[in-house]
C-alpha cells in the first residue's frame, strides 16, 4: 500500500502525463526547445509526442546519466548531477548560442525541473569548471539547503539567474517542474529564466553561514560582484522578462494530494502535514515519530488508520563515512525513535527516484525491522551518526529500488498508523 501511495505520487508529476496541457501555440517562426532537469528528457519527449508535425521544432536538453529517453527532433545530452561535469559545460553554451540566434518570429520553449543547477553549468568568466565543482561538492557536504546553495551557483554562472531568457530576442516560454518548497521558479533549476532578487552579497553570506570555504577564483568573483566590479544578475522589474513566462506545472503540493486520494479511497485518513518540509532529517523524524506516537497511544489528533503525508527537503549535514541520503537517514532516525511500536509502518523515497547520490528511491520500514536489524548485528543509532543508512536498510531488505522515474517534485514521506 506504501508503495502504490508513492506510484500516485509519481504519476501527478508525470511529464508524459502533464506537459502537453501547457503547450503554447507554434510561433510564425521556428521553435528552439531547451532544457535541463532529471525531467528534461521525459519533457521533450512529451513536446515532440504533441507538437504539430508540420511546425519547425529542434532543440537540445540536458538531463542526468541513465535519465535520457530515444527523442527525434530534440536531442538529449546526459551530464553529471550532483556534481556538474564537462559535458554540461559544453550542452549548457550550446544552448546560450542557440537562444541568442533566436528572432522576435520565433519562440524559446524551456524545460526547467530539479536537478538543473549542476545539469545547467556553465561558469562565468574567469570560473574554471573545476572551481565550480569543488564549491558545488563543499556546498553539498555542508547542509546548507537548496535555496542558498542556488543563490550561489547563480552568481557564479554565465546562464542561470535569468541570464538564458535575458539571451534570447524571442518569446520565452517556461515550463517548470518544482522541486523545491515554495515553487519559485527562482529556486528551481537556479532560475535560468526567472528574475533573481539574490544578490554577490548573500552569496558570499551563503558562503560564510555554512563554513564553506570556496576556492580562490570563486571568491574573488564574488567579492568582484559585490563591488560592483561584475554586472548583477537581471533583477525583477527588468525588461528582459517582458515577453517571459515561467509556468509552475507540477508541484509535491499537487503530488501530495494525490497520494492523499489514494488513500481516502482506501479508508484511510490522510493528513498532509505539508509540502515545505525542511530541517535535519534525523530532527523532523524525531518530531514526526512523537505525532505518530501520538496517534497510536491517543487517537488524536487524528484516530487510526490514518496516513502522516508529507513532502519537502529535509538536509543531511555529513558527520560520518557512509552511504545514504536524506530519505533514508530520515526512516533510520525514525526507526530508532519508534523503537519497534506495533502497527506502524512507513516510507520515505525522492520522487526523482534517487535518494542522495545512491541506487535507491528510498526506504520503508515496519515494527519488526529493528529485529531484524539485530539479527544481523547491526547497530542503528551508531549506523545514524556515521550517515549510513543506506548500509541499514540494504542489509534488513527494505531499499526501495525504482531507477530513474524522469520526474521530480522532491521527497515523499508517509507514516500509516493502523
Amino acid at each position: 500500500m506504501l508503495e502504490e501511495s508513492y506510484a500516485a505520487a509519481l504519476a501527478a508529476a508525470d511529464p508524459l502525463r502533464i506537459v502537453p496541457a501547457h503547450l503554447p501555440a507554434p510561433p510564425q517562426g521556428r521553435t528552439l526547445v531547451v532544457g535541463a532537469g532529471k525531467a528534461a528528457a521525459a519533457m521533450a519527449l512529451a513536446v515532440e509526442r504533441h507538437w504539430p508535425a508540420a511546425a519547425p521544432l529542434e532543440g537540445l536538453v540536458i538531463t542526468r546519466y541513465r535519465h535520457g529517453l530515444p527523442t527525434g527532433r530534440i536531442a538529449v545530452i546526459e551530464a553529471g548531477h550532483p556534481v556538474p561535469d564537462a559535458a554540461g559545460e559544453q550542452a549548457a553554451a550550446d544552448i546560450l548560442r542557440r537562444a541568442g540566434t533566436l528572432t522576435a518570429q520565433d519562440l524559446l520553449l524551456v524545460l526547467v525541473s530539479g536537478g538543473g543547477s549542476s545539469l545547467l553549468s556553465l561558469p562565468a568568466e574567469g570560473i574554471a569548471m573545476a572551481d565550480l565543482k569543488e564549491v558545488t561538492r563543499r556546498l553539498l557536504r555542508s547542509g546548507a539547503p537548496i535555496q542558498d546553495m542556488n543563490t550561489v551557483r547563480k552568481h557564479l554562472s554565465a546562464i542561470q539567474g535569468g541570464r538564458l531568457a535575458a539571451a534570447s530576442r524571442a518569446p520565452v516560454h517556461a515550463l517548470v517542474i518544482s522541486d523545491v518548497t515554495g515553487d519559485d521558479p527562482t529556486h528551481i533549476a537556479s532560475g535560468p529564466c526567472a528574475p533573481d532578487p539574490t544578490t554577490f552579497a548573500d552569496a558570499l553570506a551563503v558562503l560564510d553561514r555554512y563554513g564553506v570555504e570556496a576556492p580562490a577564483a570563486v571568491a574573488a568573483h564574488l567579492a568582484g560582484g559585490a563591488r560592483g566590479a561584475i554586472a548583477e544578475t537581471p533583477k525583477p522589474g527588468d525588461r528582459v522578462f517582458a515577453n517571459t513566462e515561467n509556468r509552475v506545472i507540477a508541484t509535491a503540493g499537487r503530488s501530495l494530494q494525490a497520494a492523499a486520494d489514494y488513500f481516502r479511497g482506501r479508508g484511510i485518513t490522510p493528513a498532509v502535514l505539508g509540502d515545505s518540509v525542511t530541517g535535519e532529517a534525523r530532527e523532523v523524524a524525531k518530531v514526526y515519530a512523537a505525532l505518530a506516537r501520538q496517534v497510536r497511544q491517543h487517537g488524536s489528533p487524528w484516530a487510526a488508520p490514518v496516513a502522516l503525508i508529507s513532502g519537502g527537503e529535509c538536509t543531511v549535514t555529513v558527520r560520518g563515512q557512509g552511504r545514504g541520503g536524506r530519505c533514508a537517514e530520515f526512516l533510520l532516525s525514525l526507526a530508532v525513535e519508534l523503537d519497534g511500536m506495533p502497527g506502524i509502518h512507513a516510507l520515505a523515497c525522492d520522487t526523482d527516484g534517487i535518494d542522495g547520490s545512491e541506487d535507491n528511491a528510498g526506504a520503508m520500514l515496519d515494527p519488526d525491522i529493528l529485529q531484524r536489524a539485530q539479527r544481523r548485528q547491526l547497530d542503528p543509532a551508531s549506523l545514524l551518526q556515521q550517515n549510513d543508512a543506506y548500509r541499514f536498510f540494504e542489509a534488513t531488505g527494505d531499499l526501495v529500488v525504482t531507477g530513474p522515474t524522469r520526474t521530480n517534485v522532491n521527497d515523499y514521506r508517509v507514516i500509516l498508523v493502523a
